[in-house]
């Protein structure tokens, strides 16, 4: 790193300042030079250094200490001390403080330059890998991942960890919370990202029909297979595949997909061919898997095979500063996306969408703007183009928070519970049987409750049967 890279000398010696100034010019370096300690913290405020010398014994303060009170305001910038021959204590006391090397009078330019040369290289690596940094962040911040909260920041930093390698990632968090999301950013962020990210909805498909899709079939396997045909894992190889409700799989299923994760092969269904691929592997869930595992529903070496690496996606409701960022992002989307000028929400819609819980997270709030945006006549929406069930949840939430008597906790749970079974009935196109495993709970104990609560079930739409395809 040269490029004029800019370096500070503080040291009261003149002569050591002319010479560290003319030895550092002549190889292209812009210098500047400070007598004392409050000059260089002057000249640190006014503009940024690459690189600073110090002299350990300044006139006004001791050099230790201002090396300290420097790596606190820049934790980053490269500091070398110049220190008396043979003061090795002092260089110790030095690299304690901070110091990223030291320097004694008299010094050998060859040696001296060097230093700079790698002291500068250090800390373009340093601000290499935190520009990288960012541009994850921001990518995904501002177009897939949006916010700014700690919780999400967490998700992205462990993003950017787990993406280079080729570890198996589970995971884990309400509906709606961005899982699928979470995991494409994995896949971009890594070396696969040019290679098919194939994502399956587990949850949505029959089991005999799961393991045809996943794994592919030969000409005469079943009834209807009048030609051989790939699998999912076929089509993924070099990639990554996906498995939302990874919960949801049958155990037979569950067998053959910890042989593709153990020995990374299978067979196609009919077939005697065993096919390897390279596939990386991530899952999400909505349920605990390891109540699945101790009521014998899922395999427990499978969820070992699986829980290598977890990502807990927090709700919503537990990320509250995100919600005007994630307003402000999904506004300029479907404004977009419907021709309409910008939107905005009035401050009293503003209040509501900020305190109201958000069961269904980012996916309901989404929902919520694309309805305000299409229905809006006017620059401005207000609390009439909100769903009603929004205003009507937040004043119980609201009147409970005050004290107000009739308002129960018994009525809050009801609101939440029906929402949630409301969202699982429309994600399992109306079976209660897939929305019973979603939300893991028995069949039984789900139909007492949509009676309790009064939700209305539509039929579910006639699925083929594929039973054939044994």
């Amino acid at each position: 790193m040269n490029d004029k890279a800019n370096i500070l000398v503080i040291d009261d010696e003149a002569e050591i300042c002319e010479g560290l100034e003319t030895l550092l010019r002549s190889e292209g370096f812009a210098v500047q030079a400070a007598a004392n300690a409050q000059r260089g913290l002057d000249l640190l405020a006014d503009q940024p250094f690459d690189l600073l010398l110090l002299d350990i014994k300044l006139p006004d303060r001791n050099g230790l200490e201002l090396l300290q009170d420097l790596r606190r305001r820049d934790p980053h910038l490269p500091i070398i001390v110049i220190t008396a021959y043979g003061a090795v204590d002092v260089a110790r006391a030095a690299f304690k403080a901070g110091a990223q090397d030291y320097l004694t009078k008299p010094w050998n330019n060859e040696d001296l330059v060097a230093q700079v040369h790698q002291a500068l290289e250090k800390r373009r690596l340093i601000e290499e890998n935190i520009q990288l940094k960012r541009a994850l962040k921001q990518r995904y911040s501002f177009t897939n991942i949006v916010g700014k909260s700690e919780e999400i920041l967490k998700v992205l930093d462990l993003i950017e960890q787990i993406a280079p390698t080729r570890s198996t990632v589970l995971i884990q968090g309400e509906s709606g919370t961005g899982k699928e999301l979470i995991a494409k950013a994995i896949h971009a962020a890594s070396p696969r990202g040019s290679k098919n990210f194939v994502p399956v909805n587990t949850g949505s498909m029959p089991s005999d029909l799961l393991e045809s899709i996943l794994f592919g079939h030969v000409k005469g396997a079943f009834t209807s297979a009048v030609a051989s045909k790939k699998g999912l894992f076929e089509v993924a190889d070099q990639g990554t595949i996906f498995f939302d409700e990874i919960g949801t799989v049958g155990l037979e299923t569950q067998a053959k997909l910890l042989r593709v994760m153990q020995e990374r092969e299978f067979m196609r269904l009919g077939g005697t061919e065993t096919m390897k691929v390279d596939v990386r592997i991530l899952a999400a869930t909505n349920v605990d898997l390891r109540k699945l595992v101790e009521q014998g529903l899922f395999r427990e070496d499978l969820f070992y095979r699986m829980h290598v690496i977890s990502i807990p996606l927090p709700p919503l409701r537990d990320r509250r500063e995100d919600i005007p960022l994630l307003l402000e992002h999904f506004l300029e989307k479907y404004c977009a996306e419907n021709n309409r000028p910008p939107r905005r929400f009035t401050p009293e819609a503003m209040r509501l969408l900020a305190t109201y819980p958000w069961p269904g997270n980012v996916r309901e709030l989404e929902n919520v703007v694309e309805r305000a945006v299409v229905l809006s006549q006017q620059e401005e929406m207000d609390v009439d183009l909100l769903p009603p069930e929004l205003s009507e949840a937040t004043s119980r939430y609201a009147a409970f928070a005050s004290g107000e008597d009739g308002i129960s906790l018994f009525d809050l749970s009801d609101d939440y519970e029906r929402r949630l079974i409301l969202e699982a009935l429309e994600r399992s196109n109306g079976s209660q049987t897939e929305a019973a495993q979603r939300l893991n709970v028995p069949l039984s104990t789900l139909n007492q409750k949509i009676k309790r609560l009064g939700i209305e079930v539509r039929r579910p739409s006639l699925r083929p049967n594929h039973r054939s395809a044994r």
